[in-house]
């Protein structure tokens, strides 16, 4: 059964938040600022999410978490343990150097790289992808050639690296080692802009083709 992939583009920032669909099984992956579309469909869809996964704790992935869980109930957040303090902490979180710090209740759960999820009946994995941020994960459905990367690899560039938690060579090596092992046939959903495939990014990214 194929997993039914909603983004929803929110806040100032133009994040890009996913709702997936399996049956009657789903998973927020990220909630930013102003989340009411998103908090609309999964009420008229009678949608209730069994985790709500980030991958990261930047301020434009998290603002909307406690509005969302006022709306549906504690569902479980999941983050790297690297960043399981940032949703209470606008310098950590980099919602201190917008001028509008915000906080947010912490995450109920860790992810691992290597963990395997279950949404229905596909299996999506956890992959460390340090860089934008030092607790950074993708979720990489191998059967279905799906990949929510977030901030480490968007349509014709890559995640920022010059906030005081990025790390430059850590996004050189996640992206040339780690995601451009993934098969040309790959679909990726960034954090910000549109969807495309790591066959794309391969050859027409310049971040990619000429480095950084």
């Amino acid at each position: 059964m194929t997993v039914q992939i909603t983004p929803f583009v929110l806040g100032d920032y133009q994040t890009n938040c996913h709702v997936l669909t399996q049956g009657d099984e789903c998973w927020v992956v990220d909630c930013g600022y102003s989340p009411e579309p998103l908090i609309e469909y999964l009420e008229t869809e009678k949608l209730q999410p069994k985790a709500i996964l980030l991958t990261h704790c930047h301020a434009d992935h998290i603002a909307g978490l406690d509005k969302l869980r006022d709306s549906i109930g504690n569902v479980p957040v999941y983050c790297h343990p690297i960043e399981h303090s940032w949703n209470m902490d606008p310098t950590l979180n980099l919602s201190g150097f917008a001028g509008t710090p915000i906080t947010v209740s912490p995450p109920d759960k860790t992810l691992q790289d290597g963990d395997v999820l279950s949404l229905g009946d596909s299996t999506w994995r956890v992959v460390h992808t340090p860089g934008h941020s030092p607790g950074s994960v993708c979720f990489i459905n191998d059967d279905a050639n799906e990949a929510i990367v977030g901030d480490t690899l968007f349509a014709g560039s890559i995640g920022r690296h010059d906030f005081p938690t990025s790390n430059v060579e850590d996004l050189r090596h996640t992206i040339a080692n780690v995601l451009m092992n993934l098969p040309d046939e790959m679909n990726i959903y960034p954090g910000h802009g549109p969807a495309s495939t790591i066959g794309h990014e391969r050859v027409t990214n310049p971040f990619v083709v000429q480095g950084f």
